[in-house]
């Protein structure tokens, strides 16, 4: 009897195995009255690390982890067990699996319609904003469909063919096919879009000035930092234009009587984590959880009709919380002391120093800009200041530091110098490893991991939100509450349509 019920579960076990990866697991779907205004909140790169060191930041729950139902989400890719952000927003946004780097298709090309375009159908508005620039792999997923993430001239024609009603964040990456990778050239995208009836916004003044009856807008921050992409949250100014108030301006153009739905990207979540930079990564995600905040207070106004989730594409970094160095010890008060993110560092105070110096560019030279915009001290004692640095983290520096100065910014040519600079300015990320070390925090890669996401709702149906379950449900479960019909294509088994059936 015991080996029968041995081989039972062993077979359940194989058969699950099995499955995953191929189709969507058994999900619980909402049936009740369809919700009227939606929001999808994506914090791209952020795994529970990521809102668990912001929340300890700050010292205080994040809004996003007061929400009454709370999941926790896989996010593996259809031919990869580490996602990519085109795969996981793919998944995300129609609930099809899809291979790594393909934006709204199916293993097999196939497209497929996401949340958005099916809202469109239905005759809300529908509006788009991410930190990075707009036609980035998470944001694109919700109106692209192309299988390659990098065709970014044939995702911005895509953005004048949605119909959508608000774009906004940062900008465009290749409106007129400069790298001419374009399946099929129909013009200058940004003037496509204009005359797709578009309204271009590009600065602050402009954008706050815009009302519910200047009709479809395209809106991005005057300054794009890097990649067309919003500054970190650190390094804005007050003439920027932050997350929270993209979204703000969002909400206040889409409101009407026939519904929203609205997808917010916290995008530099993931490229600060990229980069190994724990107070940048704090920073945005605070920013991120404050554009939460946004659509909570219009919640507030409309609770019976209201949707609100919140989840992450995929973990990227791999940021522990905890450090050989400090063993049990947090001191996360400590990352205040760095006042600039690492691009900004690298890009301005960096590149001006080695502009004014030359070939004689000298270590003892650089360590007042270190303590001024990272805290680290170069003389006194660690037993009493957290802030001064060992001999050995002194040593690590000086020799990042020369390998800067003699323009070594890929510095991985090898698996060593990879592993300690990760094709990153060697300099720049040595002194946020060494922070990152003091405060208690550590990372285990330059990319993406696969560790699971958490999924925070509220409102209308949240509670099918509770439990375990996968990216692609993350979308079902919100087409069932919004009472939309889905189609998804499983190309293991030929193609099969798995249908929603509408409310």
């Amino acid at each position: 009897m015991h080996e029968k019920r041995l081989v039972t579960l062993v077979a359940i076990a194989i058969a699950f195995l099995l499955g995953v990866g191929n189709t969507p697991a058994a999900t619980s779907l909402y049936s009740g009255t369809p919700a009227k205004y939606v929001f999808l909140f994506i914090g791209d790169g952020m795994g529970i690390p990521q809102r668990t060191a912001a929340e300890k930041y700050v010292a205080k729950r994040l809004q996003m982890d007061e929400f009454p139902a709370q999941g926790v989400t896989t996010t593996f890719a259809a031919d990869r067990f580490i996602t990519g952000s085109a795969a996981s927003a793919t998944a995300l946004a129609s609930g099809q699996k899809t291979n790594i780097g393909m934006i709204g298709m199916a293993p097999n090309k196939q497209p497929v319609k996401s949340i958005a375009e099916l809202s469109r159908e239905k005759g809300m508005k529908v509006g788009i904003v991410s930190s990075v620039s707009i036609d980035h792999a998470t944001p694109a997923a919700f109106y692209a469909h192309v299988p390659k993430r990098s065709q970014y001239y044939d995702i911005d024609v895509a953005i004048a063919a949605s119909g959508f009603d608000f774009f906004g964040g940062g900008g465009l990456k290749d409106p007129t096919n400069a790298k001419e990778n374009a399946a099929e050239f129909k013009g200058d995208a940004l003037e496509l879009i204009k005359k797709a009836g578009y309204k271009v916004v590009t600065s602050k003044k402009d954008f706050l000035k815009l009302k519910p009856t200047d009709g479809k807008i395209l809106a991005w921050n005057s300054w794009l930092q890097d990649s067309k992409a919003l500054p970190y949250r650190m390094d804005m100014t007050k003439k920027d234009i932050s997350l929270p108030e993209f979204t703000a301006k969002a909400i206040e153009m889409l409101n009407n009587p026939n519904g929203f739905f609205l997808m917010v990207e916290g995008g530099k979540i993931d490229w600060a984590c990229h980069a190994n930079d724990a107070m940048a990564s704090v920073t945005n995600t605070l920013s991120f959880d404050n554009a939460i905040r946004e659509a909570v207070k219009f919640a507030e106004t409309h609770p019976q009709e209201t949707l609100i989730v919140v989840t992450g594409d995929h973990e990227c970094g791999g940021l522990t919380l905890g450090f050989a160095g400090t063993k049990y010890a947090s001191n996360f008060e400590i990352l205040s002391n760095q006042k600039v993110s690492f691009q900004k560092f690298a890009d301005e105070i960096l590149g001006r120093f080695k502009e004014k110096c030359g070939e004689k560019c000298s270590f003892e030279d650089m360590k007042p800009l270190i303590t001024a915009n990272f805290g680290l001290k170069f003389a006194g004692n660690p037993a009493e200041d957290p802030m001064v640095l060992e001999p050995y983290q002194v040593d690590t520096i000086r020799q990042a530091f020369y390998r800067t100065v003699r323009g070594e910014e890929e510095a991985s040519k090898n698996k060593e110098t990879y592993l300690l600079y990760g094709g990153y300015d060697p300099l720049t990320v040595s002194l946020t490893h060494v922070l990152n070390n003091k405060a208690g925090l550590a990372w285990t890669s330059y990319k993406h991991t696969g560790v699971p996401v958490t999924t925070s709702a509220m409102g209308l149906g949240a509670e099918t939100f509770n439990g375990y379950y996968d990216n692609t449900d993350v979308a079902l479960k919100i087409m069932a509450i919004m009472g939309l019909t889905s189609q998804i294509h499983h190309v293991d088994s030929g193609t099969v349509s798995v249908k929603l059936a509408a409310n």
